[in-house]
């Protein structure tokens, strides 16, 4: 029986979906529009507190209690706590004070609520005086991205900008380190560890691929415990017929294996179970951690502060020179001073050079809105090989797994254009360009005396 919206690509199924497509944005316009509205709100109430207060001798005191009473009044109409609604209006306060130009540029409709969420969260850690000239350049940057694709890129910013180094910084956060339990429900509990981000990304990493080892090799893993099977046990005490039909019934999510894998490292130092022995896997035990890393050149020779940890966040320059300097496994970009422009990456996996350049290029997957590091997606043709794409840099192009089968599978489009621009149609026409990103480290050249002093 036949859909009255039709089949995905028939005149009536694209209809529908031109209908909806122009309901939402509608409603995104209403929607921001009550959200600039209740910001200004609670900007305001925050700041009815001060004006409430002005000349008291005990001003702080009474402030605090007249922005609770405030806070009890306006959670009791959103039926929320004065607690939450406190916080809400102290941070739309900042909002409103310290980003105002974020605020306008919302209103015009050039970013979006997330941009300006992100450029508050950036901004966090310069001082007050800094945060107008942050967030001049921070929009500039939003207007040509999704909020979590410039999120790193604002955080550099920020970085760069602070009057401390972020070494210094760093150095001082590294001393609060430190491993918590928090009880959970149901006989459940959270394991946080605060550490260095290039360590947590690290294990998060190792831990992805040593599951993605396991998943991916179930069938082999199965087929060679039954055909070894024996009748004695292994030095768990669990006999091959019985490992069989483990691997076989083994049905762990993703995230269930991490779990797993970690507690196991955790408690014995190697997986309980490594039994890709034989498989196209191999031992679970030989996977290292990767974590791309991009460099400034001018950072290895210790003039360089804040490098850029790959679709997560800066990291201090020492942890980084220590990286270059004495570990193969992490995947090692450098980038000129001032052009931004890839020089070098050393990898004793031995990648081709041309896969190297595009991951120094595309640094995440080239979707629209995409953060997925390159490390981990596939380099795809723009143009199929089969309808003679050719294997050359203006061909290829990084996309993650779920991207990479939509644009096979759908009537999502793509051609790339020079520089690496990828202009994406969507099944309803619409077009949605992809540029590369903006290198990691660019300086513009300063003024030489000469050309400053030449005549008009």
């Amino acid at each position: 029986m036949t859909s009255p919206h039709g089949t995905p690509g028939s005149d009536a199924f694209t209809a529908s979906l031109a209908e909806i497509v122009h309901g939402a944005e509608g409603i995104g316009a209403a929607l921001a529009a009550a959200q600039i509205q209740e910001i200004r709100m609670l900007a305001a109430a925050a700041a009815l507190a001060d004006r409430a207060v002005a000349g008291s001798p005990q001003r702080v005191r009474e402030r605090g209690m007249v922005e609770r009473s405030i806070a009890a009044e306006l959670g009791g109409v959103a039926r929320v706590t004065d607690r939450t609604m406190q916080r809400r209006m102290e941070e739309a306060r900042t909002i409103v004070e310290d980003y105002p130009a974020a605020m306008a540029a919302w209103e015009a409709g050039t970013i979006v609520r997330g941009h300006v969420m992100v450029i508050r969260d950036a901004g966090t850690v310069l001082p007050p005086e800094l945060r107008p000239a942050f967030t001049d350049a921070a929009i500039a940057r939003c207007e040509r991205d999704t909020p979590n694709r410039v999120r790193a890129e604002l955080e550099m910013l920020a970085q760069r900008m602070h009057p401390r180094s972020f070494s210094q910084r760093h150095e001082e956060a590294a001393a609060g380190r430190c491993v918590r339990i928090v009880a959970g429900r149901d006989g459940m509990s959270d394991l946080i560890a605060t550490v260095p981000t290039v360590i947590a990304e690290g294990i998060h990493d190792r831990l992805t691929q040593q599951g993605r080892a396991i998943i991916d090799t179930r069938g082999e893993r199965a087929a060679a415990a039954a055909g070894g099977a024996t009748s004695g046990g292994d030095a768990f005490g669990i006999d091959e017929p019985s490992r069989a039909e483990v691997i076989a019934t083994d049905a762990r999510t993703m995230d269930q294996v991490r779990a797993d894998l970690f507690a196991d490292l955790l408690l014995v130092g190697t997986p309980a179970l490594d039994d890709t022995r034989g498989t196209t896997a191999g031992p679970l035990g030989a996977i290292r951690a990767r974590v791309q890393v991009v460099i400034p050149s001018h950072v290895l020779n210790g003039t360089g502060d804040a490098c850029d940890l790959v679709g997560r966040s800066p990291i201090d320059a020492e942890t980084a020179r220590q990286l270059a300097a004495g570990n193969p496994i992490w995947e090692r970009l450098i980038t000129h001073p001032v052009t931004g422009a890839v020089l070098e990456v050393d990898s004793y996996r031995v990648p081709t050079a041309m896969r190297r350049y595009l991951q120094g290029r595309d640094q995440h997957c080239r979707f629209p809105g995409c953060r997925m590091a390159a490390i981990r997606c596939e380099v795809d043709h723009t143009l199929d090989a089969a309808l003679g794409g050719k294997t050359k840099t203006s061909n290829l192009a990084h996309l993650c797994q779920r991207h990479h089968s939509m644009k096979q599978f759908t009537a999502w489009r793509v051609r790339q254009l020079k520089g690496g621009v990828l202009e994406w149609t969507s099944p309803l026409g619409r077009t949605y360009r992809e540029d590369a990103p903006t290198p990691a480290v660019a300086f513009t050249p300063a003024v030489t005396p000469l050309a400053a002093a030449a005549p008009f």
